[in-house]
């Protein structure tokens, strides 16, 4: 289970991450725009799964939706599609696999919120 005190957002993930491309902002922009659109995606397929309680379906799109959210910083989102994908790869979604299959969309919603709010602080500043 993700730890409650994990944060939405780790903003050094970020800051690191525009260091690692010489500051460049916009850059970084569109590979969190890349992020959101393709994580889309991917919380569609976990919820599919969920509802067919198709573990095996699991799988991609947590392992996918955790490495893509470690990059970004969405740390509470990649820890929960890692008991995703460890659920998946059980071959069942009871219990904690269901509990985090459960949470996902409240966690998108929340990385969503905090990365679109990242990006108005840099704009405003």
């Amino acid at each position: 289970m993700s730890e409650p005190d994990t944060p939405t957002l780790d903003t050094a993930v970020l800051d690191e991450l525009s260091a690692s491309v010489d500051g460049d902002r916009t850059f970084v922009i569109e590979l969190i725009e890349a992020y959101l659109a393709d994580g889309a995606i991917h919380v569609a397929a976990i919820d599919a799964a969920r509802a067919t309680d198709d573990a095996e379906a699991m799988v991609r799109p947590a392992h996918t939706l955790k490495s893509s959210s470690a990059t970004v910083g969405a740390a509470r989102l990649a820890a929960t599609s890692r008991e995703l994908e460890m659920a998946g790869r059980s071959g069942s979604l009871s219990g904690a696999g269901q509990a985090a299959a459960a949470r996902v969309a409240s966690e998108w919603n929340a990385t969503t919120d905090a990365l679109r709010a990242w990006i108005a602080d840099g704009e405003s500043a």
